[in-house]
């Protein structure tokens, strides 16, 4: 058909103007609306280059689409998709669906850099119609298959923001049910799909639901176009599928955002097919437009084969686009788009009725999984009849008049559905029994027929089987409506076959071929690793902690084993669910050509990102060393750690360096001969940076008492090497000098710290505590104190038996009415602020307390027990020499000690110098520097 008379709809045109007359009081903007969306269907019709309406994941459109690629045998079809898709259809052969095309960008030029990642999915089903001609055109020799929408550039080039669609595609809800892994499959990524036709027009869906006794949009499609369009003719099926089109095209709000989009999308579309026709001369009746029935009513100017040539295409931006394949499922394509629950599986179940209703041979691509293969190839086109001139017949107006046909009742179906549900639902835990099928069944009937169907749809049956049998609560995970989804086809998942995996993923899969387990698999698998008994299997290991580290929780989660800085595995233990993740694995893949250089890649993002703290780039370090075993990015990711401490003006991130230090310490102490340079250096810098931020952390509302403490461990801790590099422990005398807390925990952190240094006695502390207990208004604040000291055990672990003293002191001294009050509150602070340290409490208090009860009585606390040093005279000190003649007695161990250290020398004779009274009496500054010594303790 090659063109359309004037006349061809002036009878419904007529009818149009008639009603709008009768309705609107006058024939005004109501006339200019149902005119308009006639003259919408008429160009359509008449342009030479014929264009096909479909709706996305609609049986109706599939079954219409197979049905019209096998009489018209198009050379070329156009199809609606991104163009820079087109590379990876053929690989849809390899994966069995639903899978969905994707384009993903991590590293992005041009955009705003919180938009990363940047990613678009197509999602492909075998009920659609853009499958249909994706595997008519890559199957049947001879027809090229043209993409012509915008590239995956463009769609983020033409919207206002990252989260979702601003066309006509169906948005990517950022807030998408997230609770079952089916629902996520496609990530955040921004959806576009073949043909969304919905009302933008609130109160039209609204009209249209409350009219049609439906709930949701998904039901009313699916009663009033789906079941109607099953059976019609192709002219029918089209120029319905354009009144639509046009009809919410026309009542969609005005806003300026979308319809830009729309308009440029649609421009951009008819430029791509007008400059393939022209380089390659293919005759426009040769070839099929496939695209959404939203954009098939058009009116730019660039409409047609004819249309002007005025749009030009923006360049693409510099981002650097990979496209694969990843896997897909109802849920999610329900979930993405905005549809209701069920409805893409009840759309696959309509589609296998209907192909047995109808006798329609679908087209299939050779080799998919899931189809028959063919033993004979596709033939090449035969001659196609030549387009007929004569013009397409009104269809619309004998389908707008024609009541809605009434199928008959199948009450074999029906009753199969009653039988089947009560069965699942028996399995699920509830009580149903053949009375529930009965009831199921007529309450079907029933809701049939009070919404005006002569046959109860699978959303009737559903409401009938809630209503029947899921009573008052659901016993098991799933509720009757779930079942009623999964009995209708379930979630059906796709999977992206090895073959199309990108080269990361089947590296992945082959590294990890000796576990032999089937890990395209959905579902988890467990895997033992004997490493000791079969050593090839630590390079399994080895990539599985990898893929941990890279892939969401749950890919691959240890069971038994774990990977710490020097140890080396014996045997393990995994749970892997890589095919239930195959979407975060392919994705992997676009990062690199292996997992060690995206492991690397994501190291460095990591450690050079502009907030970047001390903390994170150990992290980094920490696992640099422990996965990769890389010594060259361990120390230039140290070097950085370095400048990063350096520039931090705050001390947030204290108790995660100190703690990574410390590994890290351990690490090279035992398994390199000498500390690398640059954590020698970390701990110079780290000892001068936090002796400057002492002073200001002890009065700092913002830090913590946990963070200070943490400070003080470093300090301490490191002590001895940062002295032996250089450092000078008068900057850490200074900065405790000028520390003036006035919190009370931060109070008894410095009062620990003093202590440790010696400028504070523990007789001195002892007695400020007890100076604390006696004193009426300092009691509550004495639990803050007792944090103080908890948290000291960090920096100062010997004082966890002055630590329980504080504790016992505070029972023994408190009255009840004081003591009461305050027990849930020293409870509290020490649940909350000692967690690391109660196992130091518990057991320092399990040394100092009796073991045995009846012990209790006589059992005096060691600081009740008199505290006053031995005092040790010069004339005892010279007993000390006793011990010469035992050694004289046995040389050899001085001999051996004296060899060591390359001394020289001969034993004297007992008697002759060698008394303890003759040495005293030779070296009297040491009796009376003993004796200074032991005064002082």
């Amino acid at each position: 058909m090659t063109g359309t008379p004037e006349g061809t709809f002036t009878a419904l045109r007529t009818q149009l103007q008639d009603a709008a007359a009768t309705f609107a009081d006058g024939p005004a903007a109501l006339e200019g609306i149902l005119r308009g969306i006639v003259d919408d269907v008429e160009r359509a019709v008449s342009e030479p280059l014929e264009i096909f309406p479909v709706c996305h994941h609609s049986p109706a459109s599939a079954i219409a689409m197979a049905r019209r690629l096998r009489e018209k045998q198009p050379k070329v079809v156009y199809l609606e998709l991104c163009e820079d898709m087109a590379p990876l259809l053929t690989e849809l052969r390899n994966c069995r669906l639903p899978v969905a095309v994707q384009s993903f960008a991590s590293e992005i030029e041009g955009f705003p850099a919180d938009w990363a990642p940047l990613s678009v999915v197509a999602p492909v089903t075998e009920a659609s119609a853009e499958y249909q001609a994706i595997a008519y055109a890559l199957d049947t020799p001879g027809v090229e298959l043209v993409l012509v929408d915008r590239s995956s550039d463009h769609v983020f080039q033409w919207e206002t923001g990252p989260g979702g669609e601003s066309g006509s595609d169906g948005a990517c809800d950022a807030d998408a049910p997230e609770a079952a892994e089916q629902t996520a499959l496609h990530g955040d990524a921004v959806g576009v799909e073949i043909g969304d036709l919905r009302p933008r027009f609130a109160e039209l869906e609204e009209h249209l639901l409350r009219h049609g006794r439906v709930r949701h949009w998904s039901e009313w499609w699916h009663q009033y176009v789906e079941l109607p369009l099953g059976d019609s003719d192709h002219d029918t099926y089209r120029q319905v599928m354009l009144l639509i089109g046009s009809l919410f095209r026309r009542l969609a709000p005005g806003d300026p955002g979308k319809v830009r989009v729309d308009e440029d999308r649609e421009r951009y579309m008819w430029t791509r097919m007008r400059e393939h026709l022209a380089a390659t001369g293919t005759d426009p009746a040769d070839c099929l437009y496939v695209c959404g029935a939203f954009h098939a009513a058009s009116r730019v100017a660039e409409f047609g084969v004819h249309g002007s040539d005025t749009f030009t295409i923006s360049p693409p931006s510099g981002t650097e686009w990979r496209h694969g394949l990843i896997p897909s499922s109802h849920g999610a394509i329900e979930a993405q788009f905005g549809l209701a629950a069920g409805s893409v599986s009840i759309a696959a179940t309509e589609w296998a009725k209907n192909l047995r209703r109808t006798g329609v041979r679908p087209f299939r691509l050779e080799g998919q999984a899931g189809t028959r293969k063919s033993a004979k190839p596709r033939k090449a086109l035969a001659p196609a009849a030549p387009a007929s001139s004569v013009p397409a017949a009104d269809r619309l107006t004998g389908f707008l008049q024609r009541p809605p046909a009434l199928d008959a009742l199948d009450e074999a179906e029906l009753l199969g559905w009653s039988v089947e549900i009560v069965r699942a639902a028996r399995r699920s835990g509830y009580l149903a029994s053949t009375a529930d099928a009965i009831a199921v069944f007529e309450t079907s009937i029933l809701l049939a027929g009070m919404r005006d169907r002569a046959k109860p749809t699978p959303y009737d049956f559903q409401d009938a089987a809630v209503t029947c049998i899921e009573k008052d609560a659901v016993p098991g995970r799933r509720d009757v409506g779930r079942l009623v989804e999964i009995m209708m086809g379930g979630d059906r998942v796709g999977q992206v076959g090895y073959d199309a995996l990108p080269p990361l993923a089947r590296e992945v899969h082959d590294r990890l071929a000796p576990l032999a387990l089937k890990l395209q698999q959905r579902g988890v698998q467990r895997a033992l690793l004997d490493i000791a008994s079969r050593p090839e299997l630590a390079r399994c290991s080895d990539l599985l902690w990898m893929l941990r580290r890279l892939l969401p929780q749950g890919a691959a989660r240890p069971i038994m084993g774990e990977r710490r800085l020097g140890e080396h595995p014996i045997q393990e233990s995994w749970d892997l669910a890589l095919g239930t993740h195959q979407r975060a694995l392919i994705e992997l893949g676009y990062e690199g050509v292996s997992v060690e250089q995206v492991l690397e890649q994501r190291l460095r993002r990591a450690a050079y990102a502009p907030q970047a703290t001390a903390a994170q780039v150990l992290e980094a370090v920490e696992d640099a060393t422990l996965y990769l075993r890389s010594r060259r990015l361990a120390d230039e990711l140290g070097t950085r750690a370095l400048e990063v401490l350096a520039s931090e003006r705050s001390v947030d991130g204290a108790p995660e360096v100190l703690r990574r230090v410390r590994r890290l310490l351990a690490h090279y102490r035992t398994a390199e001969p000498v500390l690398p340079p640059w954590i020698e250096s970390f701990v110079k810098t780290g000892y001068a940076h936090y002796c400057t931020l002492l002073p200001t952390a002890f009065t700092d509302e913002d830090a913590t008492v946990r963070q200070v403490a943490a400070m003080l461990g470093f300090l301490f801790g490191m002590e001895g090497l940062a002295l032996s590099l250089g450092c000078d422990r008068t900057q850490l005398e200074l900065a405790l000098a000028q520390s003036h807390p006035a919190e009370p925990s931060r109070t008894a952190l410095l009062w620990a710290a003093q202590t440790h240094l010696g400028t504070l006695p523990r007789a001195a502390l002892r007695t400020r505590c007890a100076e604390l207990l006696g004193n009426p208004l300092v009691v509550p604040a004495y639990p803050r104190y007792l944090s103080g000291f908890v948290h000291a055990l960090e920096p100062v672990p010997g004082l966890a038996d002055f630590v329980v003293e504080a504790v016992s002191n505070a029972f023994a001294r408190l009255p009840d009415a004081v003591l009461l009050p305050w027990l849930p509150t020293l409870i509290g602070t020490l649940r909350a602020g000692g967690a690391e340290q109660a196992p130091l409490l518990i057991r320092e208090a399990g040394r100092l307390f009796p073991a045995r009860l009846t012990e209790l009585d006589t059992w005096v606390p060691p600081w009740r027990l008199p505290q006053e040093p031995p005092r040790v005279p010069v004339e005892s000190a010279a007993s000390t020499a006793g011990g010469l003649p035992l050694l004289a007695a046995h040389p050899a161990t001085c001999d051996a000690l004296a060899d060591l250290l390359g001394c020289d020398g001969t034993w004297e004779s007992p008697g002759v110098g060698s008394s303890g009274a003759a040495l005293l009496a030779r070296y009297p500054q040491t009796a009376r520097a003993l004796e200074a010594l032991q005064t002082v303790s």
